[in-house]
């Protein structure tokens, strides 16, 4: 049973964002406790973000990395290494605008949201954090873009449509566009 569960375990790429001490002042003195801020993914499209608390730095990377495997989103890459079309997202007073590159572009992002791309699988990619850098924060802002985020799939099935008539538009605006 418990090797079973190694070999799932193994299969996610855990990447730690942040890890903020806390003081607590005491009759005695000061009490230290650490908040660690994880991302796991599977780099084929599935990612989640923890967040776990513990007077020990292992113990809250153990905790936010169970947090995180707990709350995964499913993300539709573009031939597997970019987004299908540009999104925006928001949390507090961060917002991140995120955008499909062509290939060879690389990862071009900040400290966290590049935690987050390199987890969920993203090869190419331009991201962009306005406002907060609280780390937090961005990575809730990330998560927020990259739930919006749909597949032509979904998008025909959602207005009864085929696939190649949504990705034949895109064609076709490129194309006008150039």
């Amino acid at each position: 049973m418990r090797e079973r569960n190694d070999d799932r375990d193994s299969e996610f790429v855990e990447k730690l964002v942040h890890i903020n001490r806390v003081a607590k002042v005491v009759k005695g003195g000061r009490r230290f406790g650490f908040a660690a801020l994880m991302v796991v993914g599977d780099q084929k499209g599935r990612v989640g973000f923890g967040h776990g608390k513990a007077r020990e730095v292992p113990e809250a990377i153990r905790k936010a990395t169970e947090t995180a495997k707990k709350a995964m989103i499913r993300v539709p890459l573009r031939e597997g290494r970019t987004l299908h079309h540009d999104v925006a997202g928001r949390h507090g007073a961060g917002r991140v605008t995120l955008r499909a590159a062509p290939p060879g572009t690389g990862i071009i992002a900040g400290g966290p949201m590049r935690a987050v791309f390199e987890t969920v699988g993203m090869q190419d990619v331009v991201a962009k954090s306005i406002g907060t850098s609280n780390p937090y924060n961005m990575v809730r802002a990330t998560f927020d873009a990259l739930k919006r985020e749909s597949s032509p799939r979904s998008v025909a099935s959602r207005r009864g449509k085929k696939v190649s008539e949504i990705v034949a538009r895109r064609r076709d605006q490129a194309a006008t566009a150039e």
